[in-house]
């Protein structure tokens, strides 16, 4: 038994997310959720990775029927894509503009006992 959670339009880019979706993949949510508080280096990025799997864990018991325990659940699998930019314009000299892109990701986490 699998299940899913889904955050879209995150207000991180997609690299930083990598990061700790690398940090993630294939292990234990246990361990997963340890190395989110304390040890990922992007620590925006690693508080919005461990909401997104706790929504799954909480799905994946939903799923299973009331007093569903995670002890050997595992992260199946973690997927960040690119969302939409944001463009603002900055005022530069002499009339110019320069533009700020703000990137967004899309973030996905699959578990499965």
């Amino acid at each position: 038994m699998e299940a899913m959670a889904k955050a879209k339009y995150l207000r991180s880019s997609t690299n930083r997310m990598r990061q700790v979706a690398d940090l993630v993949r294939g292990k234990t949510v246990e361990v997963a959720s340890n190395i989110l508080f304390g040890l990922a280096p992007q620590k925006k990025a690693a508080r919005m990775v461990e909401k997104v799997l706790k929504s799954a864990l909480s799905n994946w018991q939903v799923k299973q029927g009331s007093g569903a325990r995670g002890g050997n659940l595992k992260v199946k699998s973690i997927t960040v894509d690119a969302g939409p930019l944001v463009k603002r314009i900055r005022p530069r000299a002499q009339g110019r503009g320069f533009r700020i892109e703000k990137k967004m990701s899309h973030l996905t986490v699959v578990v499965s006992d």
